[in-house]
């Protein structure tokens, strides 16, 4: 909880006022985060009226094939191109077989093969995680890749055992994953995230070690792994983290303002309205941003500017406006999660 001087009460309290009749956000803007505190209720909806048009008519009907998120998968089946051939007793002449309609069998079962691969590997995002899963299982079940090349089918069905919240399978597969591929700094990344969320600090911090080791321009680890120092106050190491993930992502603005929101752990007010004023050049909308940039700038003196800015920090997101406290003549600031 940050303390406010005197002078900030009037501040906040000329805040709380001007936002008290504030309109309810345009449908169109964000939700707030899952981790932010719940919106402020009594949002009134409003009346829309839509006209309706009839759809275009068209002279010709066109049927589409191509494989769709909800299509079944296909059943591959177990002995692939030797059920396409005509088994023949000994001594027949190979000339009976027909080649032709083998060739078209091979052909449809690697078109099988592809879609469930497909689907595995979710390219998109929008298989739902129990078909990734199925279609994961079925071509490593059916052996369609061998040996090392097996370890992105693994990777893609942790990810969605991670995603169903069957931590043991995620794991195990992330684990066998790993056994194929040890030198791939994505799975150690991936396998630190699934870490992170067991609140296991410690394994998290040593896969994106690995990571980081394997590929030092890692920028998700890099990141990931300054959270960590973070939230155990390690700020040097978490500064170095981000300065260095800047310097290889210098356009991400969630980066910069991360960075400084460490410099405000440690009252460094200036380094923050200089992070946060370079986070919000690069994207005006976020409103994290303006809201950190507020403190500091109140922490510096400058009402007018943390007044503006908290303003239009509680305008982009209103459920900033939960990490005001206006107690009598006491105002507090809280900060939202990093």
């Amino acid at each position: 909880m940050w303390r406010l001087t005197w002078w900030q009460v009037s501040v906040l309290l000329l805040l709380a006022a001007g936002t008290a009749g504030a309109q309810v956000p345009n449908s169109s803007q964000n939700g707030q985060p899952p981790s932010s505190p719940p919106g402020a209720s009594g949002a009134t909806s409003t009346n829309v009226n839509e006209e309706l048009t009839e759809p275009p008519t068209t002279k010709e009907q066109v049927t589409v094939t191509a494989p769709y998120p909800g299509q079944p998968l296909p059943a591959l089946r177990p002995d692939e191109f030797i059920n396409c051939v005509q088994q023949l007793p000994q001594g027949s002449d190979p000339k009976t077989i027909d080649y032709t309609q083998a060739g078209i069998c091979e052909h449809q079962l690697n078109w099988e093969k592809h879609i469930v691969v497909e689907a595995c590997i979710n390219r998109d995002g929008k298989a739902a995680p129990p078909r990734v899963i199925q279609a994961c299982t079925e071509s490593l079940d059916h052996k369609i890749f061998e040996g090392k090349e097996r370890f992105f089918l693994l990777a893609d069905r942790a990810g969605a055992y991670f995603a169903e919240g069957d931590k043991q399978h995620a794991l195990d597969d992330y684990n066998e994953a790993l056994k194929l591929a040890p030198r791939s700094a994505e799975l150690h990344y991936n396998r630190g995230v699934f870490y992170a969320a067991q609140s296991d600090a410690d394994a998290a911090l040593r896969d994106f070690d690995t990571a980081i080791g394997i590929d030092p321009k890692f920028v998700p680890a890099l990141r990931q792994r300054a959270k960590i120092y973070h939230a155990r106050r390690d700020f040097s190491s978490a500064l170095a983290d981000y300065s260095e993930a800047i310097n290889l992502q210098p356009k991400t603005a969630g980066l910069w303002s991360e960075r400084g929101y460490v410099c405000l752990r440690q009252h460094d007010f200036e380094g923050v309205v200089k992070d946060e004023t370079q986070a919000i050049q690069l994207d005006p909308k976020l409103a994290r941003a303006y809201f950190l940039r507020a403190i500091a700038f109140g922490g510096l003196g400058d009402r007018a500017n943390s007044v503006s800015d908290i303003q239009t920090a509680v305008g982009l997101d209103p459920s900033l406006a939960h990490y005001v406290t206006i107690k009598g003549k006491t105002a507090s600031l809280a900060l939202p999660p990093l």
